[in-house]
C-alpha cells in the first residue's frame, strides 16, 4: 500500500463489490478527464456500462480509497491473443486528488501484478497532451513511442520472484480485509438511524 502525507487515503485491490463505487467514480470525471482516460467524449451511459464489465476475469482493478471514497482506479486489462504476455494500464484519477502521488502509487500496483503473471510488455496510450500520464510513464523507466495524437508508453517487466508473489499475496489478503471494513463502514453509514439511542 502506496500512502504519504498529501495523499492520507489508501490503495488496494478492487472487488466486484466495488462495482458501485467505481461507477460513481468515472462518473464524477469530468470531460477532459473522460477524454484523457478513455481517448474519446465518454457519455454517462458508456461509463455505466464500461463500470459493468470492468470486473472480467482478464482485469484487474486497484483503487485509491480516501474518507470511504474511490478516487482512483487503475485498471490492467490483457491483451487478448497474447496469452499474458501483454497487457495494458489504464489510469482514472479525480482532477482535486491529482498531483499526490495517487497515480504512482497506483502504479506500483500495476507493474507488481503484471510481473507477477508474467507479463512482458505493458502498454500505457494517452493522447499526446496528457502530460501527467506521460511524466508516470517516464518514472517507471518507459520506453514512449509517439504515435500522431497518441502516446504509447511501454513497461518492460521483469521476471517473477518468491518475494514479488508473497507481496501481491499479502497485499491481496490485505486488500481483501480492508474492503470488508470498508463496506462494514458504508453499511454503518448508511443505516446509522437504526443504531440505538442511548437516554
Amino acid at each position: 500500500m502506496t500512502e504519504n502525507a498529501a495523499a492520507p487515503g489508501h490503495i488496494r485491490k478492487l472487488w466486484p463489490a466495488d462495482l458501485p463505487e467505481f461507477r460513481r467514480h468515472l462518473m464524477r470525471l469530468d470531460a477532459d478527464s473522460r477524454r484523457a482516460r478513455f481517448a474519446m467524449a465518454a457519455s454517462d451511459e458508456f461509463l455505466a456500462t464500461y463500470a459493468e464489465t470492468a470486473f472480467a476475469l482478464d482485469t484487474l482493478l486497484f483503487g485509491y480509497i480516501e474518507q470511504g471514497e474511490l478516487r482512483g482506479v487503475a485498471e490492467l486489462r490483457m491483451l487478448s491473443g497474447q496469452r499474458s504476455r501483454m497487457a495494458e494500464a489504464a489510469f482514472s484519477v479525480e482532477p482535486e486528488y491529482r498531483h499526490r502521488g495517487i497515480g504512482a502509487g497506483l502504479m506500483e500496483h500495476v507493474v507488481l501484478a503484471a510481473r507477477n503473471r508474467g507479463i512482458r510488455r505493458l502498454y500505457m496510450s494517452c493522447l499526446g497532451l496528457n502530460r501527467a500520464m506521460q511524466a508516470l510513464a517516464r518514472r517507471f523507466s518507459a520506453e514512449l513511442v509517439f504515435e500522431s495524437e497518441d502516446v504509447l508508453g511501454i513497461v518492460e517487466a521483469p521476471a517473477p520472484t518468491t518475494g514479488t508473489l508473497m507481496q501481491e499475496a499479502v497485499t491481496n489478503a490485505g486488500s481483501f480485509a480492508t474492503a470488508i471494513l470498508d463496506l462494514q463502514q458504508k453499511w454503518w453509514q448508511r443505516y446509522a438511524f437504526l443504531r440505538p439511542r442511548t437516554p
